[in-house]
């Protein structure tokens, strides 16, 4: 399996953030997308995941579900939470777990992440920290092979980034795919870079 972008092209508000930008993620390999603010990182991540048009070139699975586009076949983490606040973290947990077509795994989820013991919480009263692990958590809801995430240790402790990067490296291991936008090295395993701002192409 792997996640290909050949000769992207991406242009917002008549700027163009990158071009010709090719790159590619097989199995159980991490790319950390990085580059300053603006450079398009996190545009990047979302045209993979289907939310926008590129303005030229096209990104594509081989391998994967052929009954099944990109974006069903990748999960898609960003800068929100996409939390209810009003919500329960458990009744956050079961929501994304039947909106992601699974259903049982959300306390397995919740336990991975640290969140168990809060089940009954509203989501409201969670710290910055722990509504970023809750997010987090409907990574581990539904099995899709391409996680994509955007600055996912945003707002996380030294415990609960060390709990995503296990749960990232697993998934890597599985022989899963994992594309991050960043400004700071991960730790996940297999990492290559992907650096923007000035036109380059994988590492």
């Amino acid at each position: 399996m792997k996640l290909s972008g050949d000769k992207l092209s991406c242009v917002r508000g008549g700027r163009t953030l990158f071009a010709d930008l090719s790159f590619g993620v097989a199995a159980g390999q991490a790319l950390l997308v990085m580059g300053p603010n603006g450079a398009g990182k996190t545009t990047l991540l979302r045209t993979i995941a289907g939310l926008l048009h590129p303005a030229a070139g096209r990104v594509f699975m081989e391998g994967g579900a052929p009954d099944e586009t990109l974006s069903e076949q990748c999960h898609y983490v960003g800068h929100p939470n996409a939390i209810k606040t009003s919500l329960t973290v458990a009744e956050n947990a079961a929501f994304w777990s039947r909106f992601l077509g699974n259903g049982g795994a959300d306390q397995a989820a919740l336990e991975t992440f640290g969140l168990a013991a809060l089940s009954d919480i509203p989501a409201g009263y969670l710290s910055a920290g722990q509504k970023r692990r809750l997010g987090l958590a409907r990574l581990l809801l539904a099995d899709r092979p391409l996680w994509l995430l955007d600055e996912p240790t945003s707002s996380l402790d030294q415990a609960g980034q060390e709990t995503l990067t296990t749960a990232v490296n697993a998934h890597l291991t599985r022989g899963g795919m994992v594309v991050a936008a960043t400004h700071m090295p991960l730790g996940f395993a297999k990492a290559r870079e992907l650096h923007l701002g000035r036109m380059a192409q994988a590492a």
